[in-house]
């Protein structure tokens, strides 16, 4: 949502709350919105054929979801106007290290730019009128903000996040979204981010790295190391590094303020204000790894055609050997940049507990649009990964949320999509582009997914989908996605 915008152009087309009073979610399992042809749709039987062996017989879920199309020319559109909001910025930087400052916000304008190009912010009318909604049950009790010009969207990523990334623009990660209870948590979250913006914390952040980097101590320092004999690189680089600036992180004073401010902009709306509490309480656990992932991968890709081969599990000697290294891969990242959380409760509860009453609503905008869209980002944060070329990942997550929906013809769907995608990429020689390596920056559940993947020849790829996909034919043959995976499974067992 756009209030008060700087720019001459509306974010999401229109006033909003007519939209929101006129607008009915339907059933969102239901197919493909506009009329366009999902994949996921009724596809006639085709492809290569292979008789499979007799199987128990099992039943898939009638329910079917259909990912939500994305508006391609909406992300240009408005990361065009975002693009012309930079380069006015730039126009008004400090003059003093003005290189510095075209520096940093250069990169951050890269980093923005990286979510549109991405197609990683949410394009979907009902969710952004939705998420329209709650930002105007916000400002509509803080009239300060109505000449504030912010913007709130969805993202489409499963890490549980949401965050402030510059020039108005506050992302809200499905992967957050769909694990809250009540709008009164997202009302707090999205408090928690304003306030990161209208108490400009990442301005102050980049005003103090700049000022650190040509302080008389670090550049005296810099001196020091450049008459030295031995080791400039290596000082240098270590100097650099903690003076890099990062602006997804927040300091531990940010933090307090932003938590404070929250609760003071959730103090004139409806939400209940324990919202904050029970946010900050879901926070501090949302990153545990507890998933078994060794016994899902088990049940999951033992058939008696094709049993489960226990040595798909070892780790190879030398796998952490510092030559894998965290790159792209957002498992590593977390909500852990933010500081302890029973510390900020702690501070905030006293608050919470004078200003909370009982005329105060858990739910405020739509209860049941709000549930509806949790249940639907479960499945399009995992979708985003497939789109997005990153196959361990979806993986990872289609066999976490396939251990409580056995049945689901989605995740049976597109798992059979993703293991013929590593299986073309290993045939190609073009497995590291779409699959991790292990290493030790990531979760041990996902390492021994990784380990699992590492260790498979191309032929047991081939053999483990087909042998997965096979119960399931023909009943789900009238998906797409199925039937495509499952004859691209068969023609790769017959090769």
């Amino acid at each position: 949502m756009s209030i008060s915008p700087k720019l001459p152009f509306n974010p999401m087309r229109g006033v909003v709350v007519p939209l929101i009073a006129s607008l009915v979610l339907g059933c969102i399992f239901c197919g493909p919105a506009f009329g366009q042809t999902s994949p996921w749709a009724s596809s006639a039987s085709s492809g290569a054929q292979v008789k499979p062996a007799e199987q128990p017989k099992l039943i898939a879920s009638e329910t079917i979801f259909a990912p939500s199309p994305q508006d391609t020319s909406l992300l240009t559109w408005l990361c065009n106007g975002y693009q012309q909001d930079y380069k006015v910025e730039l126009t008004h930087l400090p003059t003093t290290n003005k290189k510095d400052y075209q520096d940093i916000y250069e990169d951050r304008w890269k980093s923005i730019k990286e979510r549109f190009d991405k197609k990683e912010i949410n394009t979907d009318p009902a969710a952004q009128a939705y998420l329209d909604a709650l930002v105007v049950a916000i400002v509509s009790g803080n009239p300060v903000l109505k000449s504030t010009p912010f913007h709130c969207y969805f993202s489409r990523t499963y890490v549980p996040n949401a965050e402030y990334i510059g020039q108005g623009i506050i992302l809200f990660n499905m992967g957050l979204f769909d694990r809250l209870s009540d709008e009164s948590q997202a009302a707090y979250i999205l408090c928690h981010e304003i306030s990161h913006y209208i108490l400009h914390h990442q301005e102050n952040s980049i005003i103090k790295h700049v000022e650190t980097l040509n302080s008389p101590e670090v550049q005296a320092r810099l001196k020091e190391i450049q008459h030295s004999q031995f080791n400039k690189s290596s000082e240098v680089e270590g100097l650099v590094k903690g003076l890099t600036f990062d602006s997804r992180r927040h300091s531990r004073d940010h933090e307090s303020q932003a938590d404070s401010m929250a609760v003071v902009l959730m103090r004139s709306t409806r939400f209940d204000l324990n919202g904050a509490l029970t946010a900050l309480a879901l926070l501090d656990t949302v990153d545990k790894d507890d998933f078994n992932i060794a016994a899902s991968l088990q049940q999951t890709f033992n058939s008696t055609a094709y049993p489960f081969k226990k040595k798909w599990l070892k780790k190879e000697d030398g796998l952490f050997g510092g030559h894998a290294q965290v790159q792209k891969s957002e498992f590593s990242d977390s909500l852990k940049t933010h500081p302890s959380c029973p510390q900020r409760i702690q501070l905030l509860t006293p608050m919470v507990q004078s200003w909370n009453s009982g005329q105060r609503l858990r739910n405020v905008v739509d209860s049941g649009k709000f549930n509806q869209l949790r249940e639907r980002f479960k499945y399009e944060v995992i979708e985003y990964t497939y789109i997005s070329g990153d196959y361990s990942e979806n993986l990872f997550l289609s066999l976490e949320m396939l251990h409580d929906r056995p049945n689901d013809s989605y995740l049976i769907a597109g798992i059979g999509r993703v293991m013929n995608g590593m299986y073309e990429a290993q045939k190609g020689h073009r497995l590291s582009k779409v699959v991790d390596l292990p290493a030790p920056g990531y979760a041990p559940n996902y390492n021994l997914l990784l380990q699992f993947i590492q260790n498979l020849y191309l032929e047991d790829l081939a053999s483990i989908n087909y042998n997965f996909l096979t119960p399931w034919h023909p009943q789900l043959d009238h998906l797409k996605v199925f039937k495509t995976a499952y004859d691209q499974s068969a023609k790769a067992v017959a090769l």
